[in-house]
């Protein structure tokens, strides 16, 4: 074990970053080498059931983010959940990388498409900025474009499909989802092997329309699911009346009305070659588990 081999997670008290850590050890990368970084420290007893190192850090104090990258090697980068200020949190973290001397940095990005303005600019523009400033920086990177967590489908389709089918300002455009857990397995991969310095990967399994989806959640339930896509203010004007959040309307709009105008669409052959083997397909999950779970609910 030497000094340059340790691993510094970011985030390693939410759902991705606790399965990257998982990832890596199963992939055979001694605990003592893995240093899960958070914030909060009433929330890090599955971390410690994992005996890897858990150490303060907090994109909002720059002195912490300098203690807790000492030493370290490589830093996976989970982008900060809190959209206002999240640019200036990432722009703190990549100059707390280079001071502390960090050697390489994975970034958690977004997948997207090349174009004059996003209609997910609110998530888009903090990691635009981000990889600027990590290409900038000096320090050898990787980027992962992350396509929409196929985890979230039950969101986007809300809870009375079965009632009233899926309504959403898609249109008949495609988007690229694959599984949370296969994403973090694909980080961890990455991390482990060589070969990804300077270089940016979508990781998203193949895209599917909501239409698709409508299909195939009939096909395996055996309940017709129409699909309809209001516009964007109609949908947006509907779910406020249905009590939605307003970071829950402004998410899903804004990512249906991207997912419309062709954004999100992806294909999954770069996660495929990363992860070594075809991800988990909307299909599939839907077999699996959301429409069992949605049968269940039902009776």
């Amino acid at each position: 074990m030497t000094e340059k081999d340790k691993i510094l997670v970011t985030g390693a008290t939410g759902h991705y970053g606790y399965a990257v850590i998982e990832s890596l050890i199963e992939n055979g990368l001694d605990q003592r080498l893995i240093y899960a970084m958070v914030r909060d420290f009433t929330k890090v007893d599955a971390l410690k059931a994992l005996n890897v190192n858990v150490v303060f850090g907090d994109y909002n104090n720059y002195v912490s983010l300098l203690t807790a990258f000492s030493g370290m090697e490589k830093l996976l980068f989970v982008s900060s959940n809190e959209l206002e200020n999240r640019s200036g949190q990432h722009i703190q973290v990549v100059n707390a990388a280079v001071e502390s001397g960090i050697k390489y940095i994975l970034y958690t990005s977004q997948e997207h498409k090349e174009v004059n303005f996003s209609l997910i600019e609110f998530v888009l523009s903090s990691h635009l900025a981000t990889e600027y400033a990590i290409k900038g920086s000096g320090i050898d990177y990787t980027i992962l474009r992350n396509g929409v967590y196929m985890d979230l489908l039950p969101s986007f389709l809300g809870e009375n499909i079965f009632k009233y089918g899926i309504h959403l300002p898609a249109g008949n455009g495609k988007i690229g989802l694959a599984l949370r857990g296969e994403m973090a397995e694909t980080a961890a991969k990455v991390l482990l092997s060589s070969g990804h310095n300077n270089k940016t990967y979508s990781v998203s399994g193949d895209s599917c329309s909501f239409s698709e989806i409508a299909e195939y959640i009939s096909q395996i339930t055996g309940k017709n699911i129409t699909y309809l896509s209001p516009g964007l203010d109609t949908f947006l004007n509907t779910v406020v009346n249905q009590g939605m959040s307003q970071k829950c309307i402004k998410m899903i709009g804004g990512y249906a009305a991207a997912t419309r105008h062709g954004e999100l669409e992806s294909d999954s052959a770069q996660m495929e070659k990363l992860l070594g083997r075809k991800p988990i397909t909307v299909k599939q999950f839907l077999e699996e588990s959301f429409a069992w779970n949605y049968l269940s609910s039902v009776g």
